[in-house]
């Protein structure tokens, strides 16, 4: 049993190491075996292969007091299963793709508003919505500005600031 323990406990060391060195093993096989097993041979499959084949191994040892050999083919049994649906998971989370993150050209014709007034060629501070979350930005203006006042960004000057003129209504 204590065999089965120890490779339950290295399939959760070897998790925890592709955690730390993400893709190093399908770097290590890239160019032997391109795409022939498209991600089988990723270290968080092989964990979950190892992890639960030992498990797998020992509780059927402790529970049914069965033979080592009933204990790896059931641990094996179990480990296939694991490695597919770990190998499933991470092709699943692979192809779910973000939106691209905003820039600061993006922030050029949106409107805000005034947090501290502008003064004239002075800076101050808008509130904006960049990629649906507030941010506050410095803000120049070439006219005074009011808090409270709603703005229109016209430039962005750097990554933490812009050029804005009020609405006009």
């Amino acid at each position: 049993m204590t065999f089965f323990l120890g490779l339950g406990m290295a399939g959760i060391v070897l998790l925890a190491l592709s955690l730390i060195f993400d893709g190093v093993l399908e770097g290590l096989f890239d160019g032997m075996v391109d795409g022939l097993f498209d991600g089988l041979l990723s270290l968080p499959v092989i964990a979950g292969f190892v992890s639960m084949l030992g498990f797998g191994g020992a509780i059927v040892l402790g529970a049914t007091g069965a033979g080592t050999l009933v204990a790896t083919v059931v641990g094996v049994a179990a480990g296939l299963v694991a490695g597919w649906l770990t190998w499933k998971l991470s092709s699943a989370l692979m192809r779910d793709r973000t939106h691209a993150t905003p820039r600061d050209s993006d922030l050029v014709g949106t409107s805000g508003s005034v947090v501290t007034a502008i003064p004239a060629e002075g800076y101050g501070e808008v509130l904006l919505r960049l990629g649906g979350q507030p941010v506050k930005y410095a803000a120049k203006s070439a006219t005074p500005v009011a808090r409270g006042t709603e703005i229109w960004v016209e430039e962005a000057l750097s990554t933490t600031s812009v050029a804005v003129r009020p609405v006009e209504r």
